[in-house]
């Protein structure tokens, strides 16, 4: 008997926040969801953070992923826009650790690579990419829900292999893992 899951991808942002899900039955993935949450209607930073934050616990509830993947922030030249994207994945990933689901970080090179074999490929090298494994109808406007699912391909990628990336079992471990970030 195969074993299943569920793997929730995550590509964090204040403006827009993409997601994908996908379902491993033995070695085999299956494509389920991808979508975006968009937030660019909103002006306030905090009121950002927690939709976030909801609409990663939404998704937990409706399709009770059993591992997260996430994307870690880039890092650029912008330091107030690297404030809000950490942000914007610390809320997420809070989401997953109070649901005790794990959560494994891939830098987005990481997950280029995974998907296209380059890490410099483009969102829409990646994307097609993405619908030629999965077979996908049809791709979004926005990439960042293909940045999302992306993730969580990436993740099954790479099961199994040491050294994949930061990975979460809760807030202990999460604690335990950063203790050098952790005032005490």
């Amino acid at each position: 008997m195969s074993k299943e899951k569920i793997i929730l991808g995550i590509d964090p942002g204040t403006t827009i926040m993409g997601f994908g899900l996908i379902k491993v039955v033995g070695k085999t993935m299956h494509f389920l969801q991808l979508n975006e949450l968009d937030l660019k209607k909103y002006d306030d930073h905090y009121l950002k953070l927690k939709l976030i934050f909801e609409r990663t616990i939404e998704l937990i509830d409706t399709h009770h992923p059993d591992e997260i993947a996430i994307e870690a922030p880039f890092f650029g030249k912008n330091v107030q826009s690297m404030l809000k994207l950490g942000r914007a994945q610390g809320v997420a990933m809070a989401a997953g650790l109070s649901r005790e689901v794990p959560i494994t970080e891939y830098s987005p090179k990481k997950i280029k690579m995974a998907i296209t074999g380059n890490g410099n490929a483009s969102k829409e090298q990646v994307a097609k990419m993405l619908q030629s494994l999965l077979s996908l109808k049809t791709l979004p406007k926005n990439l960042d829900a293909t940045d999302g699912l992306a993730a969580a391909v990436c993740h099954f990628y790479n099961e199994g292999k040491i050294e994949v990336g930061k990975s979460y079992s809760g807030w202990d471990a999460f604690v335990k893992q950063n203790e050098d970030r952790v005032k005490k």
